[in-house]
């Protein structure tokens, strides 16, 4: 289980997370942060990677204190993509995610294979891609290779900053079920932020809705994303409604009040 207990982040005199706790995430789920610009998403994020310095609380993995955990115990069981990729380098797709699988230990002591790394790009779509270099890549493509540089290590914890945010429709869904599937099959930990809200109902196991560094509301998708909360974090009229399929989706009629 991964918990989050009375966590405090501040940048000097300004606090961004005052104090935050959550319900212990479940190992096989799929997370989704959700919350309007500014909210603090990202900043949670790089406090749980270690990225960020922690003012109070507790981050524990199965009960081990990862804000006091050396940086090569947090390496081999969290993997952070951030929102914005470092530049691209002179390198090989292939190269490059498996120097990602090979730059820590895996948990279990193993490493990856050239095999491992092969299936792992066909998978996410982007077989065809594994011997272009990385500087000639689209920003979605990029945004693909990261992902792949991430899950390739296999986390204990799984930290992904908008990883769908340069992708088109068709890849959006297809990078958010093979999420699911490697998130279960490997007993993953994964927290992942989204500005989508239909995403999240569909393919999210649970939900953390924060707004001004506060926790609103936790729990199922359907249970957290409804038209109180769509008007009280976002300011917007909407609603809730059942596709033809029965698959709830948001639908937007208008600005509640204005975000401030």
């Amino acid at each position: 289980m991964f918990d989050i207990r009375h966590l405090r982040v501040a940048y000097g005199e300004r606090t961004i997370i005052s104090d935050l706790s959550v319900q212990p995430l479940q190992t096989g789920t799929v997370t989704a942060l959700l919350g309007p610009n500014g909210s603090g998403k990202s900043t949670l994020l790089k406090a749980l990677a270690g990225l960020t310095r922690i003012s109070g609380g507790q981050v524990l993995l199965d009960d081990q204190d990862l804000t006091s955990a050396s940086f090569e115990t947090r390496a081999r069981q969290v993997v952070y993509l951030p929102q914005s990729l470092p530049a691209a380098v002179h390198l090989r797709v292939f190269e490059s995610v498996l120097v990602a699988a090979n730059a820590s230990t895996f948990a279990d002591g193993g490493s990856a294979s050239v095999a491992a790394v092969q299936s792992l790009l066909e998978r996410l779509g982007i077989g065809h891609l594994a011997m272009q270099y990385l500087d000639s890549l689209s920003g979605g493509q990029k945004q693909l290779v990261g992902l792949a540089q991430a899950m390739i290590r296999r986390p204990r914890l799984l930290l992904l900053d908008e990883p769908l945010s340069a992708l088109d429709l068709n890849y959006q869904f297809h990078v958010m079920d093979l999420l699911n599937q490697e998130t279960r099959e490997n007993g993953l930990i994964t927290v992942i932020v989204l500005h989508d809200l239909n995403i999240a109902l569909r393919h999210a196991d649970y939900t953390l809705m924060i707004r001004k560094g506060e926790l609103i509301a936790e729990g199922s998708p359907r249970e957290v994303i409804s038209p109180s909360s769509l008007a009280d974090v976002y300011g917007v009229v909407g609603r809730v409604e059942p596709c033809s399929r029965g698959i709830p989706q948001v639908l937007i009629d208008g600005l509640h009040n204005p975000i401030h």
